[in-house]
């Protein structure tokens, strides 16, 4: 990661439908550079998505060299990640997605 730059993030949690325990999940976060390559940054377990677990990934991809912060965190509403983002990447701007289902 070093010096490079991801200027957007996606987060998202993603559920298995062979859940062992309703609860866990699978935190990841993707990153655009600013070329638009996209690089997978991210991949842990996580309880649900709260805003511990996320702020345990934010934190091992600052341990792991991410030291630019991303310009934009878009993401859906889940809130463990946005508190996450204020606490530890204050300078980065949000988006919150909606998603729609059965449309």
């Amino acid at each position: 990661m070093g010096n490079k730059r991801y200027v957007y993030v996606w987060a998202d949690g993603v559920y298995s439908t062979l859940r062992m325990d309703d609860r866990l999940c699978l935190l990841v976060i993707i990153g655009s550079d600013e070329t638009g390559r996209k690089e997978l940054l991210a991949l842990s377990d996580g309880y649900r998505e709260s805003e511990a677990s996320r702020t345990e990934v934010l934190m091992d991809l600052q341990q792991r060299g991410l030291k630019n912060l991303p310009k934009l965190a878009i993401g859906d509403g889940a809130l463990g990640f946005w508190k996450a983002v204020v606490k530890y990447w204050p300078q980065t701007d949000q988006q919150r997605v909606i998603v729609k289902s059965g449309v």
